[in-house]
Formats: structure tokens, sequence, C-alpha cells
């Protein structure tokens, strides 16, 4: 894509989008980590539900290194794939004890050596707590960026990595693009009916130019 084009776009959705944060709700780095953890398969609105009550507690790595896994689960039952999410967070917490001091690491190798996080999750807490150039990719960033043009892959990964390139001109602020993104798919560019009739970049948009009739 061509970069006044990209530029447009990036200049649309800054006057669109007011607020390009996330959504999720925490006080800490483990916080967040935990909440984004949480967040796999699982809208950021339930989440906020379920960690509003669990931090009420619960909100240290100490806390949950000792917990044990089936009353986690129990805590965390509302989010889905509650089994699997409590045993890593557990094992997650416990890592970062032993190895990290009990502080979540501010860079990806490390965050990626713990139990349960992946790239996403590692690019996730390294944009919003540590303000640090990455470009995570969930289910709307991928939708989002193959229907605009930035990506054209079936593969998260190299959805990633072309969308790194397309906007290495602007890497210091690809943490607000993630989230301009992330939050136009969220509203307007849904997987399902997307809202075409509201949308403001129908003009850019590759999916829309090839199926409007």
């Amino acid at each position: 894509m061509q970069k006044l084009a990209k530029d447009e776009i990036y200049k649309i959705l800054n006057e669109k989008i007011t607020n390009p944060e996330t959504e999720l709700v925490f006080n800490s780095e483990f916080e967040l980590l935990v909440a984004v953890m949480l967040s796999a398969q699982c809208t950021d609105k339930r989440v906020n539900v379920v960690t509003k009550e669990l931090y009420k507690k619960y909100n240290k790595p100490e806390h949950f290194a000792v917990m044990p896994q089936e009353k986690l689960e129990k805590l965390i039952h509302s989010c889905g794939f509650y089994k699997n999410k409590a045993k890593n967070i557990i094992a997650m917490s416990q890592k970062l004890l032993s190895d990290y001091n009990g502080q979540v690491p501010n860079n990806f190798e490390a965050l990626c050596s713990l139990p349960g996080v992946g790239r996403k999750t590692a690019n996730v807490v390294l944009i919003v707590a540590f303000n640090t150039p990455a470009m995570p990719v969930d289910t709307h960033i991928f939708r989002v960026s193959n229907r605009l043009g930035f990506a054209n892959t079936n593969n998260v990964d190299e959805c990633e990595e072309q969308l790194k390139k397309e906007f290495d001109y602007i890497k210091s602020e690809w943490g607000k693009l993630h989230h301009l993104i992330l939050l136009h798919g969220r509203y307007v560019c849904k997987a399902i009916n997307p809202d075409c009739e509201n949308c403001y970049l129908t003009k850019y948009c590759k999916h829309y130019n090839e199926n409007k009739k």
C-alpha cells in the first residue's frame, strides 16, 4: 500500500477513535499480564468483570504461585478455557518469583519464556506496560489488516511481520496504531456483519471495494 494511503488511514483513525488504549483494567504490570492471559478467546469486558473481584484479594505473583489450581479455576471460570489458563497463571507466577524476582520482564524473549505467554501476549505487555514498539496481532488486527490491504496472509505471524514492514516508518507509534486498528475492528469492521455503511475507511478498504455491488 502506498504511504499516502497509509498516512490518510492513520489520520482518519486518529480522528475517529479518541482513546486508543487497551480496554483491560489493571493497576500493575503483573495485573496486566494476567488480564491479557485471561483475554485469550474471551472479551475484555468479561475479563474486567472477573479481575475486578479477583484482584481485590489476589494481585501479586506471590498470591497465585501457591494457589491450588482448582481454586483459581473457580475464580476465572467464566473467562473460558479456565483449566489451562489457571495452570499457566500459576506456573507463570512461580517462574516470575524464581527467575525474575517477582517482576514482569520488559523484553520479548523473557516474556515468552513464561508459561502461557506467546507472541501476542508478550507484545501486548510490551506496548501497554513498557511503551516498547511491538505489533501484537489478535483476531481484530488480523481481520482488519487483511481487509484494508496492510497484510495479505492467512498466518498470524506473517501478518505481524507484514504490518511491521508496512509501518516501519512510524515504529515509535506501533502501540497506538495497534489499538486504533483493534478498536476499529471491535466496533466497526466486525467479523460478522461489518458496519460498512458507517465505516469511514471504505475508500481505502480492499475487502469493501472488491465485494461491493
